[in-house]
């Protein structure tokens, strides 16, 4: 059975820019033809589709993921944005990275699903369809890495050089950093714009059918794909590694000056205590966030290195959707993370949806969504009122 995997992320590509001198016909591209060496008449392939387990699978599964990543992904920018405690400068990069993930998802999954219900390798959104979105797929998927690497950096600084960390941790020095690692992923990816194109297929019976392909030879992309492999799979692995090495040193070995607030009614034990546990689970939690990463990118990666030196490629389509299914869970799980082990995201994330499905925070002649100060006539005296199920709880900054 013919692949319907098209040339995207996953290097799936089942038709490939060849030079064929022996064809009859050199007007008619030879990506899934073959010729009768007796009579020297080409062969058109029977038409061929997916098993129907596979599909209810694969349909099943990725579009579950699609909707929980979809939806986690989405409930993270809005209770970043929305809530003024979220507005810190690690929260800025998971912002940055929930929207490179959401990319992934919306440029990858809907078309994985409905190639499991297309003719062999048929693509049906067009040229441009074909360059957009393979854009979009990499460009999430840089972009995601790149996050990830900035936010571990943020973190060391601030928990390794507390000192620096206040001129160099901030929310606005955070944006400028995120729009840099967009303009560089956009820099990076471009070339792709170039680097697909379609090209007619041919399946018994059927007609203006094309497959979105490689624009070259297979051979032309091996140094891009390695120097993905490397600049955003090894490089931040390695780094990371090195990183929370040193912050794990530093948390667990108290070595932190931690500045106690004036007036303080709480013991300086205590607060110090009380911001060391607030630092570990933030670091746990981004720790655990790069481990998924890794773990979850590693089946692609080792089919990718695999592939470009094997003589023959491993294309067998139950691990193509393994591999696949993998990187969808990557780009799906981060927000389930961030309730598991943040306290600070799971009552964010419970006061937003609270606020939006029974509509708390509607104002009213003496009640306001954010903490206000009002005269009352008939006493002249000063009032302090919020919405109840909307106020801003002070939580500590992670």
């Amino acid at each position: 059975m013919a692949s319907t995997f098209s040339p995207t992320v996953f290097e799936n590509v089942a038709c490939q820019t060849t030079n064929n001198t022996n064809s009859v016909n050199s007007t008619v591209p030879d990506c899934n033809l073959t010729i009768d060496p007796l009579n020297m008449t080409i062969m058109l392939p029977e038409p061929s589709y997916y098993p129907v387990y596979y599909r209810i699978i694969g349909t099943t599964f990725q579009g579950l993921i699609f909707l929980i990543g979809v939806l986690g992904n989405i409930m993270v920018v809005i209770v970043v944005t929305k809530t003024r405690s979220m507005l810190t400068p690690t929260n800025c990069y998971l912002v940055s990275l929930s929207l490179a993930d959401l990319m992934v998802l919306m440029a990858s999954v809907p078309n994985e699903v409905l190639s499991y219900y297309l003719l062999g390798d048929e693509w049906i959104w067009g040229r441009a369809g074909c360059i957009i979105f393979i854009f979009l797929q990499y460009l999430g998927i840089n972009a995601s890495s790149l996050s990830i690497t900035a936010f571990t950096v943020e973190r060391y600084i601030a928990i390794c050089h507390p000192m620096k960390a206040q001129l160099v941790c901030t929310v606005n020095r955070a944006k400028k950093i995120i729009i840099g690692v967009w303009l560089f992923a956009c820099l990076y990816c471009s070339p792709w714009l170039f680097l697909t194109k379609t090209v007619p297929i041919y399946y018994k019976g059927y007609e203006n059918m094309e497959t979105c392909t490689f624009a070259l030879s297979r051979e032309h992309y091996l140094g891009y794909f390695f120097a993905d492999l490397v600049l955003f799979y090894i490089f931040p692995l390695l780094l990371s590694c090195v990183l929370y090495g040193l912050i794990a040193r530093i948390l667990f070995t108290s070595e932190i000056p931690r500045n106690v607030a004036k007036g303080s009614s709480l013991p300086k034990d205590s607060r110090k205590n009380s911001n060391t546990s607030a630092r570990v689970q933030v670091v746990k939690m981004l720790a655990v966030v790069v481990a998924v990463f890794a773990t979850l990118w590693l089946p692609y990666r080792t089919l990718v290195v695999y592939n470009s030196f094997a003589k023959e490629r491993y294309m067998e389509p139950w691990f193509l959707m393994f591999c696949k299914t993998m990187i969808f869970i990557n780009s799906a799980i981060n927000p389930i993370l961030y309730n598991a082990m943040s306290v600070k995201f799971r009552r964010a994330f419970k006061r937003t949806l609270s606020c939006r499905q029974k509509q708390h925070c509607r104002r009213g002649p003496y009640c306001s969504d954010v903490e206000t100060t009002q005269y009352l006539p008939s006493t002249l005296n000063t009032a302090t009122t919020r919405a109840t199920s909307c106020r801003i709880e002070k939580l500590q900054q992670i």
